[in-house]
């Protein structure tokens, strides 16, 4: 059927099937800003105006909307001239990764032109239907209520990063900082026509948190322009203008569609099956079972080098160990002939017994999930165990006898889907140099490289894969998906083949974080002093050996936060009936925290301690030496001494603004009951990690800069710091730094590397790679001067020495080019370096409704030890959207499975992320400390604001109901039961 569509002010005739939905009209018509993260309308993504009202756009039938006006994002502005609310977010940081930025925009641009003066519950309200995963809504509120104010023709103040004045008294200071994230002291202003809003980015120093009786000024920074700044995030005005490049948005000609046949069973080996019906099928190019493809063991994850291989899993395999493990897959000129073929696919199973929760993995007479020979490097496939971790220091059990107190708990941490809002998406083909070409959403470009090249039998020389920009993906896309499948498809019927995952196959196919089960015991003296301490993890690791703790690459534990003489950690990973765990963003230490940090407060409750001052009491400081490296990581002893540690002022500054000697202990009476509660985490690796990374950068004749390093961007923001740092050393500005980091055949290797990892070795690489080409490009002004390149320097781009010397950056190049025959250009690697560790502070208040069990949280105050921050401003955002995050996973998120190992979430719903309007008042404070990194004494903060939430909400319950809650996420069913228990026990 034909119709008439007026899009972005074109009147178009389209033609359009009756059952096509109108997000895939869009794509054909080549607006690939509307954004795919559901198909159910939930997320917001894929929003549009339709006359005027958003409107999600994969519920929608394009024959619904025939002679009406749609507006996507491209309707606002282009690069070249902004839409006011587009500039908002590019100033306020607000596009975090950019994928739900499409949607939001709109969604804002609607509410603005109904309501030209919104309030802050306005603006939350109307972005209610747009799910964000990694800017807490806190930026994106800021940014429409600025818009406004805009708009209005009202006068705004610049947004400058504020360092707060180490002069000013302390409770001045303290006042000055106090930047209250989305709260109305921030926009009350702006709703009431005054125009004025200003971000005040809260760094403080730990000198301001105390009461000192004179002023103390902190160490001076370096003169520095770049590094500090409150920067745009690099990818902001392609997020805004729809303009950034996805892993599906690219469609050669003549691309197949690829689908997989997945497992109905938890556990079973296929005794036949047969393809021929869907081979036959019209449309149909290619059906791979396991009889067709080698069986070559494998791992999904990289692992750190010099430890023993892991390989588990198989292209495909006659036995699946999950429900969605993989059968067979299917490519096909369509999807739809792609999903009438799986339906043809003949599969007879013998079912398995199947293990179903870690604990059955231990059980003498359990199933085996792995007893086939091929697989290397399982710890104990007999007992399901695929890794054990042991660390160990001091005599921990004569350390419990000589305790006067021995305390003993148990905590369950449930298995969660990470659920980044970009689905899955593999794209692979063969270039015009018959070279296979993946284009994938992963951080493991090198890794699925070379092992595709072994899986494949290619030589690795004709494999590159590409890094597109990646929506959010939450740390769980490393490892490798889909891209052996996609690739064999595509070498067996030489065609471009897109595989692509639904959310729903999202929730039951893809990678999981799965469940954990920690047992916590120490032992103290009657004054709090620990004298041993023990932590036991039980991982999931579901069906394959991904789980972060096969692999010893980092040898950071929570319980090295509280140092004693006899410390214990122990860790078996175990193998289950589930879907593989996943990575997450930085290390994956919240089950960790949550444990640790629920289990002091129940300490201070028994010892009748508050609890700040039992943590005061033994909490890792500056200069102690880290108590547990020696045991496990690196190839050697190490022990090293924690040189930079803000961790008091990180919890002096929570404690203020909690009010906590004022408010805790004062639950009340009556039904709603408030409480407040902490908890403390840091990260790290304080001994030698075996990560690499590279870089290269060379001057181009018009003075701008070539740089080739880091990854794709996944809203962490690495690429703004990168380029941030290369600015900084070169004395240009950010815009003559031309990044690229997204292609195995230009971008440089990196191995074992994490967020946090990430940010030191790719900064680390990035600044001492500058550094030599500046030095280059002094030496050739040198020249060209006749003077020493160590009287010049170069600011803003200009090379200047005695006064009327002067070059500009353009002038070197060319002399360099073309009267001394040089391109001048650099590498360098990073490798083995320490860690710094970073420390955070966590308070939370929540009210508690003791006849329902519901729980409200009424405010999350975060300060991290962030050295000297790169970028506060984005690093708020980033603080902002790791807290969001957390809270999802401490309150509603959560993986339900039947009997039979199936998993019960199939989308948004069953999840429950938190939208806009549920938010809590956040907070967050930079604190600003010394280190002697080399990276401009910048630390790493991504991640570190996930740890501490939950179990300073476990600690506020407490606090307000009396009540012990060991399991995430706190539902009201949960806090019910506890509720009543504690009753009964009260009344006995």
């Amino acid at each position: 059927m034909e119709l008439e569509l007026r899009i972005n002010g074109v009147v178009e005739g389209l033609e359009v099937a009756p059952n096509e939905p109108l997000i895939s009209l869009l794509h054909r018509q080549g607006y690939s800003s509307v954004r795919q993260g559901c198909e159910t309308g939930e997320c917001g993504a894929c929003t549009v105006l339709v006359d005027g009202v958003p409107r999600p756009s994969c519920v929608m039938l394009a024959a619904q909307v025939g002679g009406c006006t749609l507006s996507t994002v491209e309707s606002l502005g282009n690069p070249d001239k902004l839409h006011p609310l587009q500039s908002a977010f590019v100033e306020m940081g607000a596009a975090g990764c950019g994928f739900c930025t499409s949607g939001m925009l709109l969604s804002a641009h609607a509410l603005l032109q109904r309501n030209a003066s919104p309030s802050e519950v306005d603006v939350r309200d109307a972005l209610s239907g747009n799910i964000c995963r990694c800017t807490g809504y806190v930026k994106p509120v800021q940014a429409v209520l600025r818009a406004a104010a805009i708009l209005r023709g009202e006068q705004v103040e610049p947004l400058n990063q504020t360092t707060i004045a180490a002069d000013l008294p302390a409770t001045e200071q303290t006042e000055e900082i106090a930047s209250r994230s989305g709260s109305q002291q921030q926009t009350s202003s702006v709703a009431s026509g005054s125009g004025a809003v200003t971000t005040r980015i809260p760094v403080i120093t730990p000198q301001m948190m105390s009461q000192p009786a004179a002023p103390t000024v902190p160490a001076p920074r370096p003169n520095l322009q770049v590094i500090g700044t409150a920067a745009s995030a690099h990818n902001a005005v392609k997020a805004i203008t729809g303009k950034a490049v996805l892993a599906s948005d690219v469609q050669p000609r003549r691309m197949a569609y690829a689908r997989i046949l997945t497992s109905p069973h938890a556990h079973a080996v296929i005794r036949s099956i047969d393809a021929s019906a869907a081979r036959a099928l019209p449309g149909v190019l290619a059906v791979l079972t396991y009889k067709d493809v080698p069986r070559i063991p494998y791992s999904s994850i990289e692992r750190a080098s010099g430890e023993g291989s892991l390989l588990d899993q198989y292209c495909l395999d006659y036995v699946v160990r999950y429900v969605g493990d993989r059968v067979a897959v299917v490519v096909a000129e369509t999807q739809e002939v792609a999903d009438q073929a799986l339906a043809l696919i003949s599969v007879e199973y013998e079912v398995q017994p199947a293990v179903l929760d870690q604990r059955q993995a231990l059980v003498a007479g359990a199933a085996h999930v792995h007893s086939e020979r091929e697989s290397q490097g399982i710890a104990d496939a007999v007992r399901n165990i695929a890794a054990r971790v042991r660390n160990e220091v001091g005599d921990v059990e004569q350390g419990f006898a000589s305790a006067d107190h021995v305390i003993e708990t148990e905590y369950i941490v449930p298995p969660v889907q990470q659920a980044p809002l970009e689905r899955y998406s593999v794209l692979t083909y063969f270039d015009a140099e018959d070279d296979l070409v993946v284009r994938t959403n992963t951080q493991l470009p090198h890794y699925i490289r070379h092992t595709l090249a072994r899986l494949l039998n290619l030589p690795l020389r004709r494999i590159r894969v590409e890094q597109p920009e990646v929506g959010g993906n939450l740390g769980q896309r490393q490892h490798i998906e889909g891209e052996d499948l996609c690739a064999l498809l595509t070498m067996v019927t030489k065609r471009p083949v897109l595989l692509e995952y639904s959310r729903a196959e999202e929730f039951r196919s893809n990678h999981t974080r799965q469940q954990y089960i920690l047992r916590m015991k120490t032992g103290l003296k009657r004054d709090g002093t620990l004298l041993a301490s023990q932590m036991v993890v039980l991982a999931d690791t579901g069906a394959y050996a991904t789980h972060p703790l096969t692999s010893q690459a980092h040898a950071v534990n929570a319980l090295a936060l509280y140092p004693c003489p006899n410390m214990r950690f122990l860790a078996e990973v175990l193998y289950t009936n589930h879907a593989p765990a996943s990575t997450t963003q930085a290390y994956d230490l919240q089950h960790e925290f949550f444990a640790l940090e629920s289990h002091m407060d129940e300490i201070a409750r028994q010892l009748r301690m508050d609890a700040l001052a039992l943590r005061r009491q033994n909490w890792l400081k500056s200069g102690d030496r880290y108590p547990l490296r020696s045991a496990t990581g690196g190839a050697r002893d190490i022990s090293v001494v924690i040189e930079s540690c803000g961790l008091a002022a990180c919890m002096r500054a929570v404690e203020e603004k909690l009010e906590w000697k004022k408010r805790r202990g004062r639950r009340g009476h009556d039904r709603y009951r408030h409480g407040i509660g902490l908890a403390l985490a840091f990260y790290g690796d304080p001994g030698l990690v075996s990560g690499t990374s590279g870089a290269i950068i060379k001057l181009n004749e018009d003075g701008s800069f070539d740089l080739f390093a880091g990854r794709s961007e996944n809203g962490t923001q690495l690429k703004t710091f990168l380029t941030q740092i290369a600015a900084e050393v070169l004395g240009v500005s950010m815009t003559d730094i031309l990044l690229h980091a997204s292609d195995t055949s230009a971008a440089p290797f990196e191995r074992d590397i994490n967020d946090v990892t990430a940010f030191y070795m790719s900064g680390n690489v990035v600044k001492r790679a500058a550094e030599q080409i500046r030095r280059q490009i002094l030496m050739v002004a040198g020249r060209m001067l006749n003077v020493l390149p160590e009287t010049l320097k170069i600011s803003d781009g200009i090379i200047k020495g005695a006064p009327g010397t002067r070059l500009t950056l353009a002038e070197v190049a060319t002399h360099a080019m073309y009267e001394e025959g040089r391109q001048l250009m650099t590498n360098s690697s990073w490798k083995s370096q320490v860690i710094p560790m970073t420390f955070a502070a966590q308070g939370v208040e929540v009210e508690v409704d003791v006849e329902t069990g519901g729980i409200r949280i009424v405010k999350v105050i975060t300060a991290v030890d962030a050295g000297h921050p790169i970028n506060p401003a984005l690093l708020e955002t980033q603080i902002a959207g790791d807290v969001t995050l957390a809270l999802s996973r401490s309150i509603s998120e959560e993986m339900f499975y039947d009997q039979n190992g199936a998993s019960l979430n199939g989308g948004w719903s069953e999840s429950h992320p938190f939208s806009a309007v549920e938010m809590p008042d956040l907070q967050n404070y930079l604190v600003e400390s010394e280190d002697n990194t080399e990276l401009f004494g910048a630390k790493a903060v991504v991640g570190i604001p996930l740890y501490g939430v939950a179990p300073a909400i476990a600690n506020a319950i407490l606090d307000a109901a009396d009540i012990h809650i060991r399991q995430l996420p706190f539902t009201p069913e949960r806090l019910l039961r506890a509720i009543h228990a504690y009753m009964a026990r009260q009344s006995s």
